[in-house]
């Protein structure tokens, strides 16, 4: 009965785990679609007022990098191309300024389900685990929120969030996968 018990408590666990690199393409790809995704949902009503002029782009983020790099080139493509916004560096040039407040720009993992931990055992490794029935979660995330305006402080914009998922059912001897990140 003691042994049951044990059994079943161990196979019910759940896990969540922040990625701390891009490493492999699905990564990459989660986060730049995600991205690309919430970009494409800045609301016309807040830069309609700034097409055809110039503005300056100072964004902020946790850690300066690649992704922050990514987001910032991307969000003035979009500029120029929906708004005719031309983001410039000089704020004598500028007509107006834009500052971006990225929140989330990453990978997010989960694992819930039914599995056995087989890291206790001697010969493997901590995170090997034999899948029962479990779903297997790896998102892309993108947050940001901007205020935009002569100063880059008059006007606030709702949060944009965008996720990608890549998600699977987990079994014994297969995966499944439930969602797909491909697009057309």
């Amino acid at each position: 009965m003691i042994a049951a018990a044990a059994i079943i408590a161990l196979c019910g666990c759940s896990s969540r785990q922040v990625q701390d690199s891009m490493v492999g393409s699905t990564a990459q790809r989660l986060v730049t679609y995600a991205i690309d995704d919430m970009i494409e949902q800045l609301p016309a009503a807040d830069f309609e007022p700034f097409r055809g002029q110039n503005v300056v782009l100072t964004s902020h983020f946790i850690e300066d990098g690649e992704l922050s790099e990514y987001a910032d080139q991307r969000l003035a493509i979009e500029l120029a191309r929906r708004f005719d916004i031309t983001v410039v560096e000089n704020q004598i040039l500028a007509d107006a300024r834009i500052q971006v407040f990225y929140t989330s720009l990453g990978t997010d993992s989960g694992l819930r389900g039914l599995f056995l931990p087989m890291g206790f055992v001697p010969g493997f490794s901590e995170t090997t685990q034999i899948n029962l029935i479990s779903l297997e979660q790896f998102h892309g995330v993108a947050e940001m929120y901007y205020f935009v305006g002569e100063t880059g402080s008059e006007r606030r914009g709702a949060i944009i969030q965008a996720r990608m998922r890549s998600d699977a059912l987990g079994l014994p001897i297969i995966t499944i996968p439930i969602s797909n990140i491909d697009r057309p």
